[in-house]
């Protein structure tokens, strides 16, 4: 599998993961211009929350967490801000969320961490 497949089915296993706790997936892989990408755009209980989706299969390069880097938070808060103008959602409460999936050996582990940037 290609870095862009794998991620993809990361971001699906996240996606998955916040159905199956009540989020609603109202978006993925939002692309604005050139400037970049939304993982996840979900909402619950009328909160709007971007996910970022880190993913790893080893530890070699460190956690998917650490591999968060203030750059692509940066971009990850303008993408946002284009996401709610395109959406007309401005007012609502946001929330930025980043989940990483590890899968080593085998075995995947889903970590959710709220309000994470």
């Amino acid at each position: 599998m290609n870095k862009v497949s794998v991620g993809r089915e990361a971001e699906q296993i996240a996606a998955d993961y916040l159905r199956e706790h009540g989020y609603d997936i109202l978006d993925q892989n939002y692309t604005f211009k050139h400037m970049g990408e939304l993982d996840i755009v979900a909402e619950r209980d009328r909160t709007l929350v971007f996910v970022e989706v880190r993913f790893r299969r080893a530890r070699g390069y460190g956690s998917p967490e650490e591999s968060l880097t203030a750059r692509k938070l940066r971009t990850i808060r303008r993408v946002a801000e284009a996401w709610i103008a395109h959406h007309r959602r401005h007012g609502c409460p946001v929330r930025f969320d980043m989940i990483a999936v590890e899968q080593i050996h085998g075995a995947t582990e889903i970590r959710h961490h709220r309000n994470a940037f």
